[in-house]
């Protein structure tokens, strides 16, 4: 039997008050306003007989006397394949000015799936980036964040993976976006043809804050029904800065005693409890999670990567409009390097990236002003040629290529006894072979 009390004990921010019984952690509520309107809230915290509730929308034009019904159930998402080529707010009410989504309600927030039933991921998900594709793989069911700055183009890239994957699925979670780069994944979708299977749950920069909070629920609960059907479902969050900001701000008004930063002592939980929904499912499909990270002022000690960094598996760090081969890392690469890819994958990755970082001390000798040897020269020329046709986000090789004109460059530019790789895969894959 659903609880209706009229009383309204105290407001502020997006959160009242109300005295109640029998109220649980995360029940959803509705307030009934005067007008006639109504407005979803969930039980964010209890204390005694004195029930917080955080409103999902302004608590402007709520008065003191409006009711507030208890609905005995957790916020849900609506799930089915009606969802696919659908624009979603936080609550899940569409905002692309289509007809009310219809399916199957899920809760949101639930608990990570069973990790007995997970499996040893060993498929590589190919995106056409050679800094992902050849240096740090983007493996199935991975939980990896790219680490960036604001200004710089993660969102460009996260549509590049988008527009690359073999996915069935697509659900891009947008957090404090902006009118433009709402209206940038819209266009993109449509101008690849993929809207067909693309889901957006969207938190804009004028939404409430607690709707921000709702978008990764959202948007795991409906990747995670998908993926028990059998689908491969690529989620995409941007930015979990803002969500992280958005727990913050809840927390702050509601007189939490901060931690790092300002940060409550929860935000370790919070971050994990979504990027562990990363899965391979036995017999089923796959959750892969890639989400933007802005560090401010590019402080990789900052709360936020500091804590993302322990959870996930690596990192993309996008710095200077290109994906740092230093600072990036993918740990579950060496379960695909060489097993499901090429045989001289690896040696030809590792070869690469130890001559690029060679190229960076000679680059310093020649901005110091000492005389460079022969060696330093071709150490500069390889690296405009790695920049120019690696590291540069337009360029779009399928891997086999990449690793080809992986060969092809260190053949213009070094002798094959200088490149350190074992002689076997040059004379199979080496261009010197040819020149010879």
């Amino acid at each position: 039997m659903k609880k209706v009390y009229d009383r309204i004990n105290n407001m502020r921010g997006n959160l009242i008050t109300v005295t109640a019984a029998g109220a649980r952690l995360g029940e959803l509520a509705q307030v009934h306003l005067h007008d006639g309107a109504k407005i979803f809230a969930s039980v964010l915290k209890i204390d005694g007989d004195e029930v917080t509730l955080q409103v999902f929308k302004s608590t402007r034009g709520i008065a003191t006397n409006d009711k507030v019904m208890f609905l005995n159930r957790e916020m849900q998402a609506t799930y089915g394949d009606a969802l696919l080529g659908r624009r979603l707010d936080g609550v899940g009410e569409p905002i692309d000015g289509g007809p009310k989504v219809v399916g199957e309600t899920v809760n949101i927030g639930t608990t990570s799936f069973n990790p007995v039933k997970r499996i040893i991921p060993r498929e590589m998900v190919r995106t056409n980036i050679p800094m992902i594709d050849l240096f740090n793989c983007l493996v199935k069911s991975q939980k990896i964040p790219i680490f960036s700055i604001p200004g710089e183009p993660y969102n460009q890239l996260l549509m590049r993976i988008a527009n690359q994957t073999d996915a069935d699925v697509v659900i891009i979670g947008g957090m404090g976006l902006t009118f433009q780069e709402y209206q940038a994944f819209i266009e993109n979708a449509e101008a690849y043809g993929s809207m067909n299977k693309t889901v957006m749950f969207i938190h804009r920069a004028i939404d409430p804050p607690v709707e921000c909070l709702l978008v990764p629920d959202m948007a795991l609960a409906c990747a995670e029904k998908f993926a028990v059907e059998g689908k491969d479902v690529l989620v995409l969050l941007t930015d979990m800065t803002a969500f992280a900001d958005a727990i913050k701000e809840i927390a702050i008004t509601m007189d939490q005693v901060p931690s790092n930063r300002g940060y409550p002592g929860s935000l370790y939980s919070d971050l994990a409890s979504r990027y562990e929904k990363a899965v391979l499912i036995e017999g089923g499909g796959s959750i892969t999670i890639v989400g933007v990270t802005t560090m401010p002022g590019d402080d990789v000690t900052h709360p936020i990567p500091d804590n993302t960094g322990y959870i996930t598996e690596g990192q993309f760090y996008l710095h200077g409009g290109r994906i740092d081969p230093f600072g990036s890392l993918s740990r579950l690469k060496q379960l695909v390097i060489g097993k499901v890819t090429r045989e001289d994958h690896g040696d030809l990755a590792n070869a690469m990236i130890r001559l690029y970082a060679e190229s960076k001390k000679a680059r310093e000798r020649q901005s110091m002003g000492f005389r460079l040897s022969k060696w330093d020269e071709k150490l500069l020329h390889y690296s405009q040629l790695f920049e120019d046709r690696m590291m540069n986000l337009e360029v779009n090789y399928a891997l086999e290529a990449a690793l080809d004109l992986g060969w092809q460059m260190l053949a213009e530019v070094f002798d094959a006894g200088e490149v350190g790789i074992n002689q076997a895969l040059i004379d199979k894959y080496g261009p010197w072979r040819k020149l010879n």
